[in-house]
């Protein structure tokens, strides 16, 4: 491993979320010495639960995202050392043997192989209990099983089943590379033993040629070539290292990264994740671990809502609708502001559905309500955790684009009862740079993060709205148990 030490030296985070390619450029300090993003075209959902989104546009969207980054740093790109790659958790697309996606990328949030995943979670049931796993409808597994039976389950060759870093990296390097275990875990990798699930996947007709290899994030998987150099602006040689997914990659961004340390990442949907040293079996399946780069286990789970409960606003109104809200206090009614149907964590129901308890007076009332109601989920979450028998120690560390609203932090942190931790650049680009500068600028994760990652401030909670936030949260909470979702 050679650990570089010159001080221009950078490393590139690259973000594929569902709407957009975000990159940042970061140095050993953790300063952002420059950053770009460029759109995705939306998923397309339909019938069955589908939702896809052409992975063809993944690559061209990373390149712009890329030049325009390189392009502002002071020797337009020559510094960058290492990249390293996030996306969504549970997206996959068949490949070629040109790594050219053969059909749409089948989303995170697909539901077309619930069957198809109970079959798995029926197949695999000893595997999953001793995991501390649940195979839910929108795992992955059971979208490769329908992959399978969609385009023959031959013996495999000629096909690559690739989750949205896997392409990237193939598109960097210029042949096919190994996945990270973080990726890999909703597609029925086993970080527990090292292994794919052979006999889920025999059962379920998927070619073992199919599957890629598995290493720990951070693990260098190759270097830039020339063509790929032409077009992104990284150098030649350029390291090229393997991410996490981005709730896994939110939470290294926070500096989060030892165990007791937890953190709740509020981007389109809520995840709340945390490091123990030993591994946590959940019996629900609501909380399920990854496993660490530096080997100790990250337990947490991600919800159905999130930041996507306000989806429907224009952006721009939504600092205006904060003043609003915050000038009237706590809610006069009582949101669960789910925008899909089933959840996923802090419990599992396929049945769950978004509910308003009461009429809002007005839109800004409507407004405190979803932001508490989300707020209600995360503290549902860390109640989840503590019944498990995990410590969470000192404050919570935020990440996510929810994470910028500074009335929101301070519901989280009113309703939590804790403090809520706001790191400077608690985004998922952010912990794939961290993840790019393991063994390139410094040498494992947790010396990263503690030399990138800046203190962050603390959001305290606000006692002259605890006790109705509380009652609010209790009105929540027997709403969910009355409708038989939450036991």
């Amino acid at each position: 491993m050679r650990v570089a030490t010159g001080q221009s030296e950078v490393v590139a985070g690259i973000d594929i979320a569902t709407a957009a390619v975000r990159v940042m450029c970061v140095d050993a300090h953790g300063r952002v010495r420059s950053e770009s993003r460029a759109p995705l075209p939306a998923p397309v959902r339909g019938a069955g639960g589908r939702s896809e989104q052409d992975a063809r546009a993944w690559w061209p969207a990373v390149a712009a995202a890329l030049r325009r980054a390189t392009a502002a740093l002071p020797l337009g790109g020559r510094e960058v050392v290492a990249v390293a790659t996030s996306a969504t958790s549970g997206t996959v697309v068949l490949a070629d043997d040109a790594g050219e996606p053969v059909g749409p990328a089948l989303m995170y949030d697909d539901r077309r192989a619930t069957e198809l995943n109970a079959r798995a979670q029926e197949l695999g049931a000893a595997r999953w209990r001793d995991l501390g796993l649940t195979v839910g409808p929108t795992a992955a597994l059971g979208r490769i099983a329908w992959l399978a039976g969609a385009y023959g389950s031959d013996d495999g060759r000629g096909r690559h089943l690739l989750h949205t870093p896997d392409l990237i990296g193939w598109r960097l390097t210029g042949g096919p590379v190994a996945t990270d275990w973080s990726h890999a875990l909703k597609s029925g990798y086993d970080p527990r033993v090292g292994e794919w699930p052979g006999e889920v996947l025999a059962a379920l007709g998927v070619p073992p040629g199919w599957l890629p290899p598995v290493q720990a994030p951070a693990t260098g998987v190759g270097t830039v070539y020339a063509v790929a150099a032409s077009e992104t602006g990284l150098p030649v040689g350029c390291s090229v290292r393997l991410g996490m997914t981005d709730g896994c990659a939110g939470q290294i961004a926070t500096g989060a990264v030892r165990p007791g340390q937890f953190v709740g990442v509020l981007g389109t949907t809520y995840v709340l994740k945390g490091v123990t040293r030993e591994l946590t079996a959940d019996p629900s399946g609501a909380l399920y671990s990854h496993r660490h780069p530096d080997g100790w286990w990250l337990p947490g789970g991600a919800s159905s809502t999130g930041g996507e409960a306000l989806a429907h606003l224009p952006a721009d109104r939504l600092p205006a609708l904060d003043a609003a809200a915050e000038a009237r206090g706590p809610a006069s009614v009582v949101a669960y502001p789910l925008r899909r149907e089933g959840e996923r964590f802090p419990f599992v129901s396929g049945a769950a559905r978004g509910f308003l308890l009461g009429t809002p007076a007005d839109e800004a009332d409507r407004h405190r309500a979803d932001l508490e109601g989300v707020a209600f989920l995360e503290r549902l979450a860390l109640d989840r955790v503590g019944e498990l028998g995990v410590t969470v120690e000192g404050p919570l560390w935020a990440a996510g684009g929810g994470s910028r609203s500074p009335l929101w932090n301070r519901v989280r942190a009113t309703v939590l009862g804790r403090p809520l931790r706001i790191a400077d650049h608690a985004e998922t680009a952010f912990g794939a740079a961290l993840l790019a500068a393991s063994g390139t600028l410094h040498p494992d994760v947790a010396t990263s993060a503690t030399a990138m990652v800046r203190t962050g401030r603390d959001i305290e909670p606000d006692e002259a709205e605890r006790a109705a936030l509380d009652e609010s949260y209790a009105t929540f909470t027997a709403a969910l148990r009355e409708r038989g979702w939450l036991r």
